[in-house]
């Protein structure tokens, strides 16, 4: 844990990649339990780097990896506003929290807005290329895009964005990416397809996308009429989010949702059982 005269010794860069290091790692509440606490430390008049920004953006983002979308969005409302663009620096954190809001956005269904949030990014990532490395941040903000077509049941074009850049993408990203190209392919039909593409995502895929291959697998193997499998698909799917995400995760909800459509039940009306039992 970093105290205060770790921060105050000017380690911040070292405790930030560390910080990042655990976010990778699926360490999503400590990681932010401890940018609060830096986030709240006294403030100095700090020439190069605004640490009490950074963290603050580490914590949010760790809140929306963690799937607590409505709280973060707030956060990441007031955080971007104060976050203007006056050096570069601040400008890279600015699109970083921007590119959380996408998310926020996309995981409350309001796809609108993030198709919005997320071209934004993009653009203003490409006026920045030629001065800061851009390139993770922008496959991130394609992928959350990619996301938001689906949403917004735009499949082709979520197919076109996920496709052309998976070849750009790599680790964790590119996994995620590509289950998404899957999760396309399902709203055009093309199930067969869809199967063979989730089947390239990592058997262990990084926490924020616990139970993700799972669903979308159920997803296609539902729409080939494989009901059994397609249960035994989203049970598991089911399984990994609830045990690796915050409850209020939206990825909860759609897996309880596709339950109820393979089992013909309507969510929770297995667990209540008959009266008098």
């Amino acid at each position: 844990m970093t105290t205060i005269r770790t921060a105050r010794d000017s380690q911040w860069g070292e405790t930030f990649a560390r910080l990042r290091a655990m976010s990778s790692e699926g360490r999503y509440e400590e990681v932010e339990a401890e940018a609060r606490t830096l986030a709240a430390l006294p403030r100095r008049p700090w020439r190069r780097r605004p640490p009490h920004w950074e963290a603050r953006v580490l914590a949010t983002g760790a809140a929306v990896m963690h799937g607590r979308m409505t709280e973060a969005l707030d956060e990441l409302d007031t955080l971007i506003a104060e976050l203007e663009p006056v050096g570069l620096n601040s400008q890279m954190l600015r699109l970083i929290a921007r590119s959380n809001r996408v998310v926020a956005l996309s995981g409350l269904r309001r796809y609108a807005e993030a198709e919005t949030e997320a071209n934004g990014v993009l653009r203003e990532l490409t006026r920045i290329a030629h001065r800061a490395p851009v390139a993770r941040l922008e496959i991130n903000t394609l992928g959350h895009l990619a996301v938001v077509l689906c949403g917004l049941a735009r499949h082709e074009e979520a197919e076109a964005v996920a496709r052309g850049n998976l070849p750009r993408a790599n680790g964790p990203a590119a996994g995620v990416l590509n289950t998404t190209l899957a999760r396309s392919l399902n709203g055009q039909g093309r199930y067969e397809e869809a199967l063979a593409e989730v089947r390239r995502s990592p058997p262990q895929p990084p926490r924020y996308a616990g139970g993700y291959p799972d669903l979308v697998t159920a997803e296609a193997l539902y729409g080939l009429g494989r009901r059994a499998d397609a249960e035994d698909a989203v049970r598991r799917a089911l399984a990994d989010c609830e045990r690796q995400l915050h409850p209020a995760h939206p990825r909860i909800g759609e897996a309880r949702a596709l339950l109820a459509r393979i089992t013909g039940e309507e969510p929770g009306e297995e667990s209540r059982g008959e009266p008098g039992e």
